[in-house]
């Protein structure tokens, strides 16, 4: 990493902080997002470039796909963000770490797939990467189906009442344990053969967090939401693990402590 983009994401993660204290009171929120749009745009402007640095001919096709997605992606979140209204917001931000937490599980199969650089020097190297890969699948899923059900219990799809099922405990704890010993037979397979106990450990962690969000009622759901942003967080900072990325676990690790502590300020309110 150079010196210019070291310098680079040191500003993206100083904007990052001063934008989370920016939005702790209502009269610098707006300067609070100010910070955070710039540091984002800086992030991304330094990312690319890295990325192209690897060599630009050989990425062209590439760059036009991820201009195309900035562009398309940018222009639905601008439209959906002018459109709804202040009472609607939970459900904005629900849905939005929905794509947090797909973006996580995508990020670590592919890494998967197609490990950095194609190999490891010895195995312990390639075991910390495949747990960060475990993790980060495992807690973007979480995120991914919690935050839907959580969306819909808000704008009215699913019924704001309770899902107790018997022994709903037990049955999480099971689900639970279940993602932890699939672990193992994962860790041992060579290559990528361990990609069935992977994708089976993504459909547990999916029903998991289903689960976990229908058994609470409509009313709690902002500070369902407020959690979901804490696991946002902390799958963004397995990506970034995943991706060698020090901004992306630098800002994964404040959106995720930010939304812990929120969320017992919520709870102990």
């Amino acid at each position: 990493m150079s010196g210019t983009m070291i310098i680079a994401y040191l500003a993206a993660g100083v904007l990052f902080i001063r934008s989370l204290a920016g939005l702790s009171k209502q009269e610098t929120a707006q300067r609070g997002n100010l910070y955070g749009i710039v540091g984002m745009l800086l992030a991304v402007l330094v990312a690319g470039s890295a990325w192209l640095s690897d060599g630009i001919a050989e990425r062209q096709v590439g760059l036009g796909l991820l201009i195309g997605a900035i562009v398309v992606g940018g222009s639905i979140g601008v439209t959906l963000a002018r459109r709804v209204e202040m009472t609607g917001m939970p459900e904005l931000v629900a849905i939005l770490h929905s794509f947090v937490g797909l973006a996580a599980v995508l990020v670590g199969v592919s890494s998967y797939l197609e490990p950095r650089g194609g190999h490891f020097t010895d195995s312990a190297t390639r075991t910390v990467h495949m747990v960060e890969i475990w993790v980060g699948i495992a807690v973007g899923a979480i995120t991914l189906t919690g935050s839907i059900v959580a969306w819909a219990k808000l704008r009215g799809t699913l019924s704001g009442k309770p899902l107790l099922l018997p022994a709903r405990h037990l049955l999480n704890a099971s689900v639970a344990l279940g993602i932890a010993l699939l672990a193992v037979p994962f860790l041992q397979a060579d290559g990528t053969e361990g990609l069935p106990f992977l994708m089976a450990m993504t459909v547990l962690a999916s029903l998991l967090g289903i689960h976990l969000v229908m058994a609470i009622g409509g009313a709690d759901m902002p500070v369902v939401v407020s959690l979901l942003n804490s696991y946002s967080g902390w799958a963004a900072a397995a990506a970034g693990f995943m991706l060698a990325n020090d901004l992306l676990i630098v800002t994964g690790a404040l959106v995720g402590a930010s939304g812990t502590i929120l969320s017992i300020i919520m709870c102990r309110a």
